[in-house]
């Protein structure tokens, strides 16, 4: 019988050890696990510290951490990526991870990381906007890379007081808004596995 557990990668776009968006994925992910059947897979950046993309590298051998951070998108059904909005756009450590898990290791389908996997989106924000223009240019990159990323998105504004002391958003409605975008991906995630 086929496996039917749903294996899920979630992602803060942040490095700062008290982040925003990771406690927002972290909260997400949480909600997602409590449903059954789905293995979540924390995936820090910060932690995988991936050297900056480079044509010769890749070239020559793609570094462990790179390969290691490939390994697990590979093997998930989905990803749930929370990222900060940097300048109106994604950080800079966000963009160099896709750079790398979109270049073929040796031996690789092309896009193996991303075809054909759901993907939902969420930010935070201390501002008012809660990171939301940034959102639609990973959006756009993330579709490229052939992957289905759901239309349901939220934004987490005045993120510095959003979280109470166990890591759970304060206010109802932006738990349910954010629950919503991890509904939405196990909902996708499910049909798709199912169909095969």
């Amino acid at each position: 019988m086929a496996d039917s557990t749903l294996r899920v990668v979630i992602l803060s776009g942040s490095l700062r050890r008290d982040s925003y968006n990771a406690s927002l994925v972290r909260f997400v992910g949480s909600y997602m696990a409590d449903a059954g059947g789905v293995e979540i897979d924390e995936v820090s950046l910060r932690a995988l510290n991936l050297p900056l993309f480079c044509e010769d590298e890749v070239s020559g051998g793609m570094p462990s951490p790179v390969l290691a951070f490939k390994e697990r998108l590979i093997a998930a059904d989905a990803v749930l990526v929370a990222s900060p909005e940097y300048n109106g756009s994604l950080t800079g450590a966000l963009k160099n991870a896709i750079d790398w898990a979109s270049s073929p290791a040796e031996g690789e389908k092309p896009l193996a990381c991303f075809k054909g996997k759901v993907c939902g989106l969420l930010s935070a924000s201390p501002g008012a906007m809660g990171g939301v223009t940034g959102l639609g240019h990973l959006r756009q990159i993330l579709t490229r890379l052939q992957m289905i990323v759901v239309p349901t998105e939220y934004a987490l504004g005045v993120a510095h007081k959003a979280f109470d002391e166990k890591g759970n958003l304060r206010d109802e409605r932006a738990a349910t808004m954010a629950k919503g975008v991890g509904l939405a991906v196990l909902e996708m995630a499910n049909t798709i596995k199912n169909a095969g």
